[in-house]
């Protein structure tokens, strides 16, 4: 064999290599798109994230307009969003930690869902966070 047979060789090797690398990404992108591990965790923690920064966001906008009933649910909806956001980032990853993080989860969801209900009649974002914290609890129950 002489050299241009052998990177002939290689170079097709190479080639079926990454042809099968590509396929198996592929593969695992459409199990992921279609029900893969954790789809509806990935989404309850996301929709808590959305909803979450907006009624963080309304609570700390009433804050500094001097009312002071909103700081609990300011201070509970972020704890749940550093957690939500922990969840989702490790639930896309199909982390081991996922069962133990989705209890924590359920816990800061339940609180802050508590807080929101106090709220859920004056403000519209206290209510969608709620309404997603209940959600979350759901999915996070099922997989912890």
């Amino acid at each position: 064999m002489n050299r241009r047979d052998a990177l002939m060789n290689s170079g097709a090797v190479l080639l079926a290599s990454a042809s099968a690398s590509a396929l198996s990404q592929e593969q695992d992108h459409s199990k992921m798109q279609h029900g893969g591990i954790n789809q509806s965790l990935i989404a309850a923690a996301n929709d808590c994230v959305v909803k979450g920064q907006a009624c963080l966001a309304h609570c700390l906008v009433l804050l500094a307009d001097g009312d002071k009933t909103m700081g609990s649910c300011a201070k509970l909806a972020s704890q749940m969003l550093a957690v939500c956001g922990t969840l989702q980032n490790l639930a896309s990853q199909q982390s081991p930690l996922v069962p133990a993080l989705a209890r924590v989860a359920l816990e800061a969801c339940q609180q802050c869902e508590q807080e929101c209900s106090k709220h859920k009649d004056k403000h519209a974002e206290c209510k969608a966070c709620m309404e997603s914290c209940q959600n979350c609890v759901k999915q996070c129950k099922a997989i912890a």
